[in-house]
């Protein structure tokens, strides 16, 4: 371990940061630098604990519940840096030192939050708490923090502390050794093709398979990938069956390939560890553990969401089947459908129920309009307003970096956003931060950051997103918003520090614009000719939004189900492909459709522990997402200025600080049914 006496913090770029508008300076960054900083900020942030939980002077809120929080500053900003990188831009260096610092971390802070000292202090906050006289928010931060440290452990005896610090770590362990597997796995895969395999593909799949494959030392060539804005067109629209079931076999075969990279074992491990410490905190599953301050609070109440879904889903799919295998029968395809056939001929039904073919709209949904529509809205709602700042280096040249500004012209946030997919980034799309705005202390304003998997194109080419990619860019926009717009004091219910199944409505709440009439007129324009898209194409799109709702919903409802059984069952499954297979037979699971994530490349649930139990939380924040748009349908203006000031206030500017239900109803008078969620879907 490195002595922190030996690392200047207030020198050193990974924890100073001396970058324009309080960026980290990423041109000074080498990642040989991350090890010794970071375990010296851990050091540092253990000796400011125990000074903390040493304090002489009696507990109160500035000496031990603020000085907590505030603690760590070195630690919280290399390590931010640190974990952009290990997603986003990886290397053998960085996953090397990813599998040595995560575990060193759990045990870091299992080692807080079993401090007996400093949980006696809190603890002694917190049965006073009703006569210190607090606001509202200190109060349920202290809540939450006295949670939180009974939750890791502080009240158990010693043997138990060790043991539960010792499952943390190997937990720790596992997620990053599961998340790696998965990349290589995704990394190493790649079919390559030429021309005459292309039949049926459109000119925007071709150009994305040309540049992966020149990507990858195939000039000339075109490869199939495993990304989705690759692997799902080049499903829906080639004729190749061959080749759609040898992708499809890549794609689901993540993490079980055999070798190093396969996750059986660490899934089942994983599984083990979790049961053990859910009871050794005295809960039945470990389901339990994790449903208890989120809205759902128990299995069954997420098991009353999903089922009555999922039997409506079944049934749309089956019909769904039914008219594609007339179809496939017509074109000579004499077999049953499979797995690998399904987007290929659901686009064909969709083309003979609308008239409308999915690549029809690319050409109007390039990404630099798709960005500025997510914009457009934003300041139409909130006021804000965002300025590109060229020449800023971040930790890869595709990063762009944006300054936000409030309607006033004051500044907000920094915005930086990484869009395209290479091999060192994992896949997916997600929002993270680099720094989170608080008014605690000196307080600090937010730097927000988003990560896409976008196909990037040809040089001089421009990029073209499908409509889901575009709701995927206003779904991880609408993330940085509730990153961006925090207005609390304390950093611990920041942003997006609320229930899980909370979390996901100012993503899901913000997809809803983009498909609004002024929105799309204004933005989705041809990106050759200029022209904006055909109101015929417009009214087509939106028709068919629905047409493979049952694939869509099936495939979804049967991982959050898988989910949910390996972490409510009493005892947690030996083999857990089998537990899968079996769960997903007693369901009815269609043959012909696989779950978005199984099991060994399901990377919300085994590489950490934050949507584990939680993958529920998508649709629970559905029907939240549906009823919260309809509220802006109902006044007749999507853009209702009283109406977005209390979306910002109770939802996106509010964090943690309250009840979840509570900023709800705060916001729409009344808690939501799952009809107006079903009605979105197609499924009512």
């Amino acid at each position: 371990m490195t002595n922190h006496s030996e690392v200047d913090f207030d020198a050193n770029p990974l924890t100073s940061w001396g970058g324009p508008h309080g960026l980290p300076a990423f041109e000074q960054l080498s990642e040989d630098d991350f090890a010794a900083t970071i375990e010296a900020a851990l050091e540092a942030h253990a000796e400011e604990i125990d000074r903390i939980a040493q304090n002489p002077a009696a507990p109160d809120i500035d000496n031990t519940l603020a000085a907590l929080e505030l603690a760590g500053k070195p630690l919280g900003r290399a390590s931010a840096i640190f974990w952009v990188r290990a997603g986003a831009h990886t290397s053998d260096t960085i996953q090397a030192l990813e599998r040595k610092l995560s575990p060193l971390m759990a045990r870091h802070f299992s080692a807080i939050h079993m401090n007996e000292a400093l949980f006696a202090r809190i603890d002694a906050l917190y049965d006073n708490r009703e006569a210190l006289g607090l606001d509202a928010e200190t109060d349920r931060v202290l809540e939450k923090t006295w949670k939180r440290f009974v939750k890791a452990g502080a009240r158990l005896g010693a043997e138990a502390k060790n043991r539960l610090a010792a499952i943390n770590e190997e937990l720790a362990g596992l997620g990053t050794q599961f998340g790696q597997n998965v990349l290589a796995d995704e990394k190493n895969w790649a079919v390559f093709i030429d021309e005459a395999d292309l039949d049926g593909l459109p000119e925007f799949v071709r150009d994305s398979m040309a540049e992966a494959a020149a990507s990858r030392g195939q000039e000339g060539r075109f490869a199939i990938t495993l990304s989705r804005s690759i692997y799902e067109p080049f499903m829906a629209f080639s004729t190749r069956s061959d080749l759609r079931e040898q992708a499809f076999r890549g794609f689901t075969g993540r993490g079980r390939m055999g070798g190093e990279s396969d996750n059986a074992e660490i899934v089942a491990r994983t599984l083990k560890l979790r049961a053990e410490k859910a009871r050794l905190l005295g809960y039945d599953t470990y389901a339990d553990l994790k449903l208890e301050d989120t809205m759902a609070k128990t299995p069954d109440a997420v098991m009353g969401l999903l089922e009555p879904v999922w039997e409506k889903a079944v049934a749309r799919a089956e019909a769904d089947a039914a008219e594609m295998r007339s179809i496939a029968a017509g074109d000579g395809h004499n077999r049953q459908i499979e797995a690998w056939d399904w987007r290929h001929f659901a686009e064909k039904l969709r083309l003979r129920k609308h008239d409308f073919d999915e690549g029809q709209l690319k050409p109007y949904l390039k990404l630099d309009n798709v960005i500025a529509a997510s914009f457009d809205v934003a300041g139409r709602l909130f006021g804000l307003s965002f300025e590109e700042k060229s020449g800023i280096p971040a930790w890869h040249e595709d990063v762009r970096v944006f300054e936000v500004r409030n309607a006033d012209g004051s500044h907000r946030a920094m915005f930086l956003a990484d869009y395209f997919n290479r091999p060192t980034k994992r896949s997916g799309a997600w929002m993270t931060g680099l720094q989170s705005g608080h008014r605690l202390g000196d307080g600090q304003s937010p730097i927000i950051v988003n990560v896409m998997n976008f196909a990037k194109p040809a040089k001089g080419q421009a990029a073209l997103l499908s409509m889901d990619e575009a709701r995927t860019l206003f779904h991880e926009f609408g993330h940085a918003l509730h990153g961006m717009l925090s207005d609390v004091t304390w950093p611990s219910i920041s942003g997006t520090s609320v229930a899980r199944d909370f979390v996901e409505l100012p993503s899901q709440l913000y997809e809803h614009w983009l498909t609004v009439p002024d929105i799309i007129r204004t933005h989705a324009v041809h990106h050759r000719t200029g022209e904006p898209m055909p109101q015929a194409l417009l009214d087509k799109m939106l028709a068919a939004r629905n047409s493979d709702a049952g694939f869509a919903t099936v495939e979804f409802a049967a991982s959050a189900l898988v989910d949910m059984a390996y972490h409510a069952a009493a005892e947690p499954p030996a083999d857990p492909l089998a537990f899968e297979a079996e769960t997903l037979e007693r369901l009815g699971m269609p043959a012909a459709i696989a779950m978005r994530h199984a099991t060994p490349h399901f990377l919300h649930v085994f590489s950490g522990e934050g949507y584990s139990a939680g993958y529920y939380s998508y649709m629970w924040s559905e029907v939240l997402d549906a009823d919260a748009f309809a509220a802006f349908e109902e006044t007749g203006d999507h853009f209702d200025a009283q109406l977005a000031e209390k979306l910002r206030r109770h939802i996106y500017s509010a964090g943690g600080s309250r009840d979840p239900e509570e900023l709800y109803i705060a916001f729409r008078g009344r808690l939501p049914s799952p009809e107006a969620m079903m009605e979105k879907r197609g499924l009512a």
